[in-house]
């Protein structure tokens, strides 16, 4: 690399402008006036710290640009690809609501099994802002769907920024969102078969009624839960103070509801609960 195309890649539009502005007015060459602009910007420290420093933020600036494109070709893959469920492929849908953003969250997902098993899950969990709701749902749908062991699961939410950065390779991850990327990698590690796709938030419907009326759980002075018969749902109710304390997190509102065979395996609901708040408890703030 020639000197003179060391510097052009080195200085900035501006340090352009002004070295062509000198070599007129003085007769200079163009090398030799940029050298002199740039010897000038760089000061006691020196063209060549001023040259590694430049250098060192065009790599930085270009890997940044690399984890961008990775990611909207990511979304770009999962927009175009047109997937069709496998026979005994277990389907979900998570969506979660910050009222205000931020403010209090609401959690709703949706399990879906090739045998017409259904699993609703509605939850209050806390305050914060969309992104920790929407991973929070991701979360719990996660949590519940691990009692079943899906040979394949899909998931299908609408928010981009936590599937784009639970699928991304590369790079430290949203702001604010570390901890709650790690624990659902976690969880789908513990599954044979897990994908993540993105919808349009139109065709995540169920999920999104869900988590709105999750919110509505937060009116209620106790934790309510929804008790199930065998494939026969019960009504809704605020269960007695020494029950919420012994089974859920403490000021925390949930609704799991199931529909289909093998009750046995969740019943009572107290029971699906209590297993779907108490391993996210950690995650959850009270409610005041």
């Amino acid at each position: 690399m020639t000197e003179f195309l060391e510097l052009s890649m080195a200085a900035f539009k501006t340090e352009r402008r002004i070295s062509r502005r000198l070599a007129r007015g003085t007769g200079l060459s163009e090398p030799r006036a940029l050298k002199l602009t740039l010897e000038k910007i760089a000061g006691a420290l020196g063209l060549p710290h001023l040259l590694a420093v430049r250098a060192s933020a065009r790599q930085a600036e270009s890997a940044r640009l690399c984890v961008k494109a990775q990611r909207r070709a990511a979304l770009l893959a999962l927009k175009k690809n047109k997937y069709t469920p496998g026979p005994a492929e277990w389907s979900a849908w998570f969506d979660g609501s910050a009222h205000p953003n931020p403010g209090r969250i609401g959690i709703g997902g949706l399990i879906v099994g090739p045998d017409g098993e259904r699993v609703e899950i509605r939850q209050s969990a806390g305050y914060g802002n969309s992104g920790e709701a929407e991973y929070l749902a991701l979360i719990a749908v996660l949590e519940a769907a691990l009692r079943w062991q899906p040979a394949q699961l899909v998931i299908y939410g609408d928010s981009q920024v936590v599937i784009n950065d639970v699928l991304q390779q590369a790079g430290a991850g949203a702001k604010g969102l570390q901890d709650q990327r790690t624990r659902v990698r976690e969880l789908m590690a513990h599954m044979p078969a897990v994908a993540l796709r993105w919808i349009p938030r139109h065709k995540n419907a169920n999920a999104d009624r869900l988590s709105q009326q999750a919110i509505s759980l937060w009116h209620c002075p106790e934790p309510a839960l929804t008790s199930v018969a065998a494939g026969k749902l019960g009504g809704t109710r605020c269960p007695p103070a020494e029950l919420a304390a012994s089974h859920m997190a403490p000021a925390t509102s949930c609704s799991f509801t199931w529909h289909g065979q093998g009750v046995g395996d969740i019943a009572p609901c107290v029971g699906g609960t209590a297993a779907l708040a108490g391993t996210a408890s950690d995650r959850l703030q009270a409610i005041p």
